[in-house]
Order: structure tokens, then C-alpha cells, then sequence
């Protein structure tokens, strides 16, 4: 009931952020036979019960279920931990008092975009799981097509592509130098990115 009243906006980033949570500890390097069970979960529970909170706030059926995800998600991340969404969402957070959800949400599609292959074979096995694609594509489509699928929903709820005018270019080098020191060697990321692969992240969600 404590989350009937949220705005829908809220109730989007914060379903989003969970969906961040459950997918980078899935994708991540230290899960276990638990934490796989519980992003999995998560990520269904979150593609078939997010949107409909978001448009009808008061369908407890499935408050409930995106609030058994959230739990989920961050059972799974506090044990598999999560990965450079966060370390660089942290960053907008502590710079520009950017709501974490929405920062993440604004930066989960494009950190899974820049890994690449490296997540190819685990976004493959999210998108068969909330039946993405079709049975004969490759790992490669199927993953590009979880990706799509994420910002087609947030595009659906609203969530901006970008964060036009937030980050400063006098702030940059030591938001990327924090990034860095958050990720590596705390988070077990499918790429270990460097100072470069941040500063062209920071730029994609700046324009």
C-alpha cells in the first residue's frame, strides 16, 4: 500500500533502478546457483509487472510483484554485487543530485550497449526469458534485442534518452577518476573499463 500514492515517474526509475540491480549482478562475474534464481526472477517479475504499475498506480497486484522484484534484485546484487552503471550513477548522484534511479536508467542501456560481446551470452538468456526475439536468432541479436527492449519501456514511461546540461566538463576528470575507483576492483564487471571508456559513456548521456 506505502507505494499506491508514488508519482508515476518514481514508480518508473525506482522499477528501472531494480531492473538494474537484477541485470548487472546476472551479467557479473561473481554470482552463485541463488543470486542467478533471483535476478532471473526479478527481471521477469519486472517486464511483466513494471509497466502496469506505472500506468495504474493502484493495481496491487502488481505493486506487489514489482515490490517481491526489488527485494529479488537487491538480494542478488548484495551478495553478486552490481557493476559500471552504478559506479558512474553514483557519480551524477554525489556531483549533481541526479535521482539514482533515474540514472541509472539513463545509463543501463548504454553500459550494455559498450560491453559488447562480453554480455552477449547472459542478455541472450534474459531475453528467452521474457521472450524476446525468436528461437533461431543468435546470441548477439537476441542480446541487442533485451537492450532495445529496456528503452523502448522507458520510452513508454517517459524516462529521458539522456541528461542534457548536467555534467561539467571541469567536473569530469574526477567523476571518472571516482567511477574507477568504485568499479575496479570492487565491482566483478564483465569489462574492466578504463579512464577512456568512461569519459565516452559521460559523453553518450550528455547530449
Amino acid at each position: 500500500m506505502l507505494t499506491v500514492k508514488l508519482p508515476p515517474s518514481i514508480t518508473a526509475t525506482t522499477g528501472i533502478d531494480a531492473l538494474t540491480h537484477a541485470v548487472e549482478a546476472y551479467i557479473g562475474q561473481s554470482n552463485t546457483t541463488q543470486t542467478i534464481l533471483q535476478a532471473r526472477t526479478a527481471v521477469e517479475l519486472i517486464f511483466e509487472n513494471l509497466y502496469e504499475a506505472y500506468q495504474n498506480g493502484e493495481n496491487l497486484v502488481a505493486r506487489e510483484k514489482m515490490q517481491k522484484a526489488s527485494f529479488l534484485a537487491g538480494a542478488a546484487f548484495t551478495r553478486a554485487y552490481v557493476g559500471n552503471v552504478h559506479a558512474i550513477a553514483h557519480t551524477l548522484g554525489g556531483f549533481y543530485s541526479v535521482p539514482h534511479g533515474l540514472a541509472n536508467s539513463v545509463l543501463l542501456p548504454f553500459v550494455l550497449d559498450y560491453y559488447g560481446a562480453a554480455v552477449y551470452k547472459p542478455l541472450s538468456e534474459l531475453a528467452d526469458l521474457v521472450s524476446i526475439g525468436k528461437e533461431n536468432e543468435t546470441k548477439e541479436e537476441k542480446a541487442k534485442q533485451f537492450i532495445a527492449a529496456i528503452r523502448d519501456l522507458e520510452e513508454r514511461m517517459d524516462i529521458p534518452k539522456t541528461l542534457p546540461g548536467v555534467i561539467k566538463d571541469e567536473d569530469l576528470p574526477l567523476m571518472i577518476e571516482r567511477a574507477l575507483q568504485e568499479a575496479n576492483p570492487l565491482y566483478p564487471v564483465p569489462v574492466i573499463f578504463g579512464a577512456e571508456d568512461m569519459r565516452a559513456l559521460y559523453q553518450m548521456i550528455r547530449n
